[in-house]
């Protein structure tokens, strides 16, 4: 996917990087923990949801403050910020007519109050595992939960040791595979110092913006997953509860991002079809997407049997070049890890249709 990167200037000197994929109807996703414009298109993690939105619609995303592509050395990063700086970006894509806007996680607060404020500019609001109070702002049990994931953040975000990040980065993806794991793990490091790490979680935690919900008057679809270990279930159905005329879709899930192999996923993508109106892509079965050449060459030699050192030898690149385009090989085929891939590969090559659909045949 080609995709190019842009710079948008807020009105407090951060610069925000953005891109913009796909053709469709406009859909502007706010900014989420944690991102990062390139490497998320071939994340295990990240990457299927690129390819669906990109797929079916013009799709604006960026990092936010701090992290990711935009300015990591940053004073202020409190939720004051987060709805001018999805203004900013709107306003950079120079977008014609009103705009489809997709909240994830945090995510939720900032699109929530541009359409409270811009109505006129969204046809559609999409929430996904999104909350109006922080965790420090539901209190009880769950303040002290978010006190000790704060201090856990302090203390080890930048140890070599990875298991304070893993502990804290396995809530969100706890069906991931070990691989989706240490990525995500991975991303985590790359993406954020740990000073600024802390600075973003403690931002969150005191959000709230509960009063404003009553006040939205756009078509909303609310999504949350059942078992959300990051963000209770709760909290989706508050924000469905107290947005009028909201729809609620509840996914069968444990997991706060959603991974290409579940069913859930499928359902997400199934709902959000469905509430903007844009058709299903015919040319492929849902969830997946195009294998390139190199890719149906290494899956080949998936199913041969060969590790990713006898791969790497074979079609001379690095172990860790293998590595990242397996993980795109995956995301592709809607699967969690290798033994998957090759038996989904071989059904398909039984079937007649080659490494996936009948445009990447190989005569």
């Amino acid at each position: 996917m080609v995709q190019r990167t842009h710079i948008a200037t807020t009105a407090d000197g951060v610069q925000l990087a953005w891109t913009r994929s796909g053709r469709g109807p406009t859909l502007v996703k706010a900014s989420n923990w944690m991102t990062h414009l390139r490497d998320d298109v071939d994340s295990p993690v990240w990457g299927h949801w690129i390819d669906f939105l990109s797929s079916h619609f013009d799709f604006v995303r960026f990092d936010e403050r701090g992290c990711g592509l935009s300015d990591r050395q940053v004073e202020d990063v409190s939720a004051r910020h987060w709805l001018g700086d999805l203004e900013t970006v709107v306003d950079a894509a120079a977008i014609a007519g009103p705009m489809i806007q997709l909240g994830i996680s945090q995510g939720s607060a900032a699109t929530i109050q541009y359409a409270i404020k811009h109505p006129e500019r969204v046809s559609h609001l999409i929430l996904y595992g999104g909350y109006a109070r922080g965790g420090l702002v539901r209190g009880g049990r769950h303040a002290e939960h978010y006190r000790a994931v704060m201090e856990m953040a302090r203390l080890g975000w930048g140890s070599d040791n990875a298991l304070f990040r893993q502990t804290f980065t396995a809530r969100f993806v706890p069906g991931g595979s070990h691989e989706q794991l240490d990525w995500f793990n991975d991303l985590c490091r790359r993406t954020v110092a740990p000073a600024m790490a802390y600075r973003l979680i403690e931002a969150r935690a005191n959000t709230d913006i509960a009063h404003l919900l009553p006040q939205v008057r756009v078509p909303t679809l609310v999504l949350h997953a059942r078992q959300d270990e990051v963000i209770p279930v709760a909290e989706g159905r508050r924000l469905a509860a107290e947005i009028p005329n909201a729809e609620f879709v509840e996914l069968d899930s444990r997991n706060h991002v959603l991974l290409a192999h579940e069913p859930a996923w499928r359902d997400f993508q199934r709902a959000v079809r469905e509430f903007t109106g844009v058709a299903r892509n015919e040319a492929r079965p849902e969830g997946e997407a195009p294998l390139t050449a190199r890719e149906r060459r290494l899956l080949d030699l998936l199913r041969q049997g060969k590790t990713n050192a006898q791969i790497a030898a074979e079609a001379f690149i690095s172990e860790k070049t293998v590595r990242n385009h397996l993980s795109s090989v995956y995301r592709k085929l809607g699967v969690a890890n290798r033994a998957q891939a090759i038996v989904k590969a071989g059904v398909q090559a039984a079937n007649g249709i080659a490494s996936l659909p009948p445009s990447q045949k190989v005569d």
